[in-house]
């Protein structure tokens, strides 16, 4: 967007100087073209720039493997729990394999509504032979939301280039049994729980 405002400077300036001083022909198109370029690139800058407002979309298949890389339903709750305690307010998105591999069977949005401890609504699993990635990265964009995932997602930065943008995707860990989430800039508070523990948290 930083550059997109640079380029529109300068063409209002050559605008300007063109109609000021007409010296050379044509050149009242050119500054004007630039203008009107220059102007399309920062309004889709700002279409496509995260609102970063008060909801989370929460990768659950990802999140689940947080704690020792292995499908747990405690880590999902947690992490829920967790921004839930910041103000903040979560979807979760999952594979639908997700029921196989933390219960051995298909579970349906009102089966992990019950097991969060969120309604309905905020909790979607996707349909078998299709990718969460997407359904994730675009519901985030339709909301103005952040990212709660470890995923990468490589395969849609083309599509999706607000995920360069420091604070749209929160990363997290678990050290020494602490979940440690990544706000990176977002001034939220640095506090968290250990849920065996119940001791606070290092958030960075």
């Amino acid at each position: 967007m930083i550059v997109s405002g640079i380029l529109f400077s300068i063409g209002i300036v050559g605008l300007v100087i063109a109609v000021v001083h007409p010296v050379m022909p044509g050149m009242t198109v050119v500054a004007g073209a630039w203008v009107a370029g220059a102007l399309v690139l920062l309004v889709n800058a700002a279409l496509r720039r995260p609102l970063q407002s008060g909801h989370v979309v929460v990768d659950g298949s990802n999140v689940m493997h947080w704690r020792d890389e292995s499908p747990r339903v405690d880590t999902l709750r947690e992490v829920v729990d967790h921004l839930k305690g910041q103000g903040l307010s979560p979807d979760v998105v999952f594979d639908a394999n997700a029921g196989y591999l933390l219960e051995g069977r298909y579970l349906h949005s009102q089966d992990f509504s019950r097991i969060l401890g969120l309604s309905q609504e905020h909790i979607k699993v996707v349909p078998r032979g299709r990718q969460a990635d997407p359904v994730i990265l675009d519901l985030a964009l339709r909301t103005g939301a952040r990212v709660v995932s470890n995923d990468r997602f490589r395969d849609w930065a083309e599509d999706h280039p607000e995920l360069a943008q420091p604070g749209h995707v929160i990363r997290g860990r678990y050290d020494d049994g602490k979940l440690v989430l990544d706000m990176h800039d977002t001034g939220l508070p640095l506090a968290g729980r250990n849920v065996d523990q119940g001791a606070k948290a290092g958030i960075q």
